[in-house]
């Protein structure tokens, strides 16, 4: 008897830059000198949209890049310096109709209050296709310059002191993430009257303090923004090892991880569904994401060429925490089928080079999934949750309200 097929895959594309590899600004398609326009960012993700994948997600953080992992690199042959992530995604939104947009969003040194309002207002401004990619930094530079509190250097991981910092960062972004989503429902949905005959605009009742009391942060609300049209944003997150799995089984919706083979994908996926009930969250979805940083071309020769040239104009091969792959369009596709059976749900591809992966992902890519009757051929929902086969939630408050 043969198995049941699986359901079409999710695909989303990561954008940073240029694209990924250090080298990809000096690519002729790479348009460095548009890097920071809005007609850039514009292009690339309605590029992803033609391409009908469900999101992308826009690279962000708190410091210049930097080819180490703790410290500035003070190099100058790569690309430095970005446009601010969230405003980009708000930029963009009004451009497009179908696609997500999860801009990344540093949770260490910054505050929910802000974040909630602004992914809150990203959700009105594209119609119920926002969220946001959760990261914390450990970076002591970057601590600096908010002048609040220093981190104690981890590159003695995995010692129990640095263990300890680790664990401490991520208990903070899930409180973090707890207070935006209780913001996000802070409003009730009908909280706005509007009733210009009666003069009443809002229903007071219908606005509740969170009042969230942590070791990280104490936040009383409500928001100013009115619940976001999807209710509850979507949240996710990049995780690598078993502290940051466990974030994301308590607390996004989607998880990106970056196994190396099918086995690997397998276990990493065991593990988070058990942080998942551990949590008390075994009833709700979970998205597990692969991330694969990618070279496309017509013949596996030219892609590894294309990497090759560009590993010597940076001066050393580029590796990655994800999967490198080089080749083509089919065997990508045969790839990503095979790591669906070890239960993921999608894939976050990462183009080395924006202006040419990222065509090569939805040009050629896409219409060989859609061959093998395993990629969607129009969309089917307007907001990122319904693409995502997500629900919309019920509003803590209200419910709570009329138990």
């Amino acid at each position: 008897m043969s198995s049941a097929p699986l359901p079409f895959p999710h695909l989303a594309v990561a954008l940073d830059g240029t694209g990924w590899h250090p080298a990809s600004w000096r690519e002729p398609v790479a348009r460095p000198r548009d890097l920071f326009t809005a007609g850039y960012w514009a292009d690339l993700v309605t590029e992803a949209e033609r391409g009908l994948l469900d999101f992308v997600t826009i690279e962000d953080g708190l410091g210049p890049q930097s080819s180490h992992f703790l410290d500035p690199d003070e190099r100058t042959d790569q690309v430095r310096g970005r446009l601010d992530a969230v405003l980009i995604a708000s930029r963009v939104a009004p451009l497009t109709r179908h696609i997500g947009l999860v801009p990344t969003a540093v949770t260490t040194h910054t505050e929910p209050f802000h974040l909630s309002k602004a992914i809150a207002t990203l959700d009105y401004v594209s119609t119920g296709r926002a969220g946001v990619r959760a990261q914390l930094t450990a970076r002591p530079n970057e601590a600096a310059h908010f002048g609040r509190r220093t981190i104690r250097r981890i590159d003695d991981y995995p010692s129990p002191s640095a263990l300890d910092v680790v664990t401490d960062l991520f208990d903070e972004a899930a409180d973090y993430v707890e207070v935006l989503r209780r913001l996000w429902d802070s409003w009730e949905d009908d909280a706005e009257i509007r009733d210009a005959a009666t003069g009443r605009f809002i229903d007071r009742d219908k606005l509740h303090y969170i009042d969230f009391e942590g070791r990280h942060f104490s936040v009383k609300g409500p928001s100013i923004t009115p619940r976001p049209p999807q209710g509850q944003p979507i949240v996710s997150a990049l995780a690598h090892d078993t502290i940051p799995y466990r974030f994301v089984g308590r607390a996004a919706d989607v998880g990106y991880i970056t196994p190396h083979d099918t086995a690997q994908a397998r276990s990493i996926v065991a593990t988070i569904r058990a942080e998942q009930d551990a949590a008390g969250r075994a009833a709700e979805p979970l998205h597990v994401f692969a991330d694969l940083l990618v070279f496309l071309d017509d013949d596996e020769p030219t892609a590894r060429a294309r990497r090759d040239r560009l590993d010597t104009l940076a001066g050393e091969p580029y590796t990655s925490d994800a999967l490198i792959f080089t080749g083509t369009a089919a065997q990508l596709a045969d790839l990503l089928q095979e790591w669906q059976g070890a239960g993921l749900t999608g894939f976050r591809l990462r183009p080395a080079v924006a202006g040419h992966d990222l065509p090569a992902i939805t040009r050629d890519l896409v219409p060989e999934l859609q061959r093998r009757s395993a990629f969607r051929t129009a969309y089917e929902a307007d907001t990122l949750r319904g693409l995502l086969g997500l629900a919309r939630p019920a509003n803590r408050y209200a419910a709570a309200a009329t138990v």
